[in-house]
């Protein structure tokens, strides 16, 4: 599934003629003691959308999330997602369940368009990859997207006088030992040539490898400088080790790397920001370039929240508060801005970025933009 093509089309959704049910769940249980915690969590959030929701036609999108739910907690489905989000809305026919490897925060919001602050913050935090174990005589390519593992490529290559049981024979002539590294040499020239073929006939743009220190330095040698490039990092790994055990490992380091990542964006950003006219820094600054379709990566700190104000026949967006709009004199209805901004940015193909804690950030108001083209 394209979750980012997903997340565009359901951030087109503005007013729907019935509200719109968005659900995110913590689905990494290691216990029934966490089950159990979101069962309550369901229970309470369920009855407070019904006692509201009467009337409302939203009964029937309620039942759906309660069976799909209930179904999860079963673990009846999507047993490897760790986290999950449904959306429902009677008047637009929509059922729609995105299973991910990375747990969200359970929340569960009832509104007249999808929420989906939760969604844009978690897929931009996991890019795709594409895990690499090598070693002497293996390999194991494995895609990692936002949904999981992709389908498992293996290679093998049996090298003169590995012994399987025994070990590595001790070899006392320096011509077989030759022998032996160039058979080597040949299973690495293989599995580059399949690493190449996969990472660009798929987009793949990062890498991450797994093995022994010294292998992966010596097959790292036989990749042409544009693959190698697409190297972000390295996880040990054996070749025993199941597919789950590795991609664990790598999903970490990918996680860790984005993180480290997030502060040094947004203050380069912030710097161009005060340099240029190819990115803005503040609220109202933003708000012009989200009316305008001109954010290419929007950042925005973890909570932020404004009231504001959308106009109903131009689209522009404000703050505080405004009777008619200030561009073209339309109607205007009241709006949360955080989440206005936010599906604007993506349904016009924009990134969105949400960062835990940044001070440049919170001194311009707690939100940035970089520009796909100056103001």
């Amino acid at each position: 599934m394209d979750f980012n093509r997903r997340l565009a089309e359901l951030a087109k959704i503005k007013r729907a003629a019935t509200p719109v049910v968005s659900v995110y769940l913590n689905t990494r249980w290691a216990d029934e003691q966490q089950r159990d915690r979101v069962r309550v969590f369901l229970k309470n959030e369920l009855r407070k959308a019904r006692q509201a929701g009467a009337g409302r036609g939203v009964e029937s999108d309620l039942a759906w999330i309660q069976a799909e739910a209930e179904s999860l907690i079963e673990q009846a489905r999507f047993t490897e997602a760790h986290g999950v989000a449904l959306f429902a809305c009677e008047g637009l026919g929509l059922r729609q369940i995105l299973p991910l490897r990375i747990p969200f925060e359970d929340t569960f919001v009832v509104a007249e368009a999808p929420f989906l602050r939760p969604l844009a913050m978690l897929l931009e935090k996991i890019p795709s990859a594409l895990i690499v174990f090598v070693d002497g005589e293996s390999a194991r390519l494995i895609p990692l997207n936002a949904e999981g593992a992709g389908e498992e490529v293996t290679l093998a290559s049996e090298v003169p006088g590995h012994h399987r049981r025994g070990g590595w024979a001790q070899l006392a002539q320096s011509r077989y030992q030759r022998h032996i590294q160039a058979h080597r040499g040949r299973h690495f020239e293989a599995v580059a040539k399949a690493l190449i073929n996969l990472t660009e006939g798929n987009g793949v743009q990062r890498i991450v490898m797994a093995g022994e220190p010294r292998t992966l330095t010596a097959f790292r040698k036989r990749l042409p400088q544009r693959i190698a490039d697409r190297i972000v990092g390295s996880v040990s790994g054996a070749r025993h080790e199941s597919a789950s055990v590795l991609l664990g490992r790598a999903a970490e380091f990918l996680l860790h790397r984005e993180g480290q990542g997030e502060g040094e964006a947004v203050d380069a950003v912030l710097t161009e920001a005060a340099k240029s006219r190819g990115a803005v820094a503040g609220l109202q600054e933003t708000l012009e370039a989200v009316t305008r379709g001109a954010v290419h990566r929007l950042y925005l700190l973890k909570g932020f929240g404004e009231p504001g104000w959308v106009c109903a026949e131009c689209g522009a967006l404000g703050q505080g508060e405004s009777p008619a709009c200030r561009l073209c004199g339309g109607t205007t209805r009241a709006m949360e801005l955080g989440e206005a901004i936010v599906d604007r940015v993506i349904a016009t193909g924009g990134k969105v970025q949400t960062i835990g804690v940044h001070q440049g950030l919170a001194r311009v108001g707690g939100v940035a933009a970089l520009l796909r083209y100056p103001l």
